[in-house]
């Protein structure tokens, strides 16, 4: 098998290159590039501006019998992108750069027409002092005239502005002085202004407090009225003396015997008319001292509390049951 990368090929020994025929191409001819536009420019036709570095399929071709130091040099053509308007350039090697031709005028240039400006009329003066040496020297007196009166101008300048500005630096810094002590002179009154109007609300404040504290001092405060009676001991007194008995438990479940006087006089005791008697006054005593005890208390005015006799004149139910059947027994008999 043959190789599929060929490498060397195969020449006959009849081989004659100048039998093969040439492809003959013109020399203007034009080749279809992609490029970017060199500089910014404005065409004419529509006044659309393009900018540089816009992309274009662009034609190129070899200007012909135009050469700069044996280069070639190219011309190129792109469309407007708004109207279609055919716009041409070329290389200018001799300054390194883009020149228009036809369709557009290029932006921001003013510096570079200025210069070329200039260079053209450097280069008509030096051809005509090459062939005329009047034209020298005539050249020369219009340069130096001209220096001249540029000098004096410049010393016409300098003179008016010394004139018109004779600068005092030290009354200058006398006045920046005087206006900074005034500025901080203005300052002090107006913070000691503030100051005063200050104390002056503080100390008003003050005064309506002070009045007004006088003014509650001098009201009467009410006292409280304590009510003094000569009756009032003896409430104490008998609060201390009038205890609660103790209660036991069983006496919370079950009840106790009832030791109230409203129960005494439930039943009633057969004696003796002596001893009758004698009960009589001993209840008679009892009575009138519980009547002053009830008295005094009402007199007092303090609360109603329960009134207790005197354990003596007091007796069991119980016991009072048994004397009763006691005595029915000894009265039968």
């Amino acid at each position: 098998m043959s190789e599929r990368k060929v490498l060397n090929k195969y020449y006959p020994p009849d081989f004659d290159p100048s039998k093969i025929p040439k492809l003959k191409l013109p020399k203007d001819r034009q080749y279809v590039v992609r490029l970017m536009a060199p500089f910014n420019m404005r065409c004419k036709t529509c006044g659309e501006y393009i900018y540089k570095g816009k992309k274009f399929n662009a034609r190129k071709e070899t200007v012909q019998n135009e050469v700069y130091l044996g280069l070639p040099i190219f011309r190129f053509y792109i469309k407007c992108t708004r109207c279609l308007a055919e716009i041409t350039f070329k290389t200018d090697p001799e300054n390194t750069d883009y020149a228009i031709e036809h369709g557009a005028t290029r932006n921001f240039q003013a510096e570079k027409l200025i210069e070329e400006e200039e260079k053209r009329v450097q280069k008509e003066r030096e051809e005509e002092e090459l062939n005329n040496p009047m034209k020298v020297l005539e050249n020369r007196t219009k340069d130096s005239k001209l220096e001249m009166e540029v000098l004096e101008n410049l010393q016409e300048l300098k003179d008016l502005n010394q004139r018109q500005a004779n600068v005092d630096f030290e009354a200058m810094l006398k006045l920046h002085k005087e206006y900074e002590q005034e500025l901080k002179c203005r300052q002090e009154e107006e913070d000691e202004k503030e100051m005063k109007a200050m104390l002056d609300q503080a100390n008003h404040s003050r005064r309506i407090v002070d009045s007004e504290s006088d003014e509650e001092e001098t009201k009467p405060h009410p006292r409280a009225v304590v009510k003094s009676r000569p009756t009032d001991i003896l409430d104490e007194v008998s609060e201390v003396q009038i205890k609660k008995p103790k209660m036991e438990s069983w006496e919370k479940s079950v009840g106790k015997l009832s030791t109230k006087s409203q129960l005494t006089g439930l039943v009633v005791m057969k004696k003796c008319p002596e001893k009758q008697q004698s009960g009589s006054e001993a209840q008679n005593n009892g009575t009138s001292s519980q009547n002053m005890d009830v008295f005094r208390s009402n007199s007092a005015g303090s609360k109603a509390q329960p009134l207790l006799m005197p354990s003596s004149s007091v007796a069991s139910s119980l016991s009072q049951l048994g004397a009763y059947s006691d005595s029915e027994s000894s009265s039968s008999d």
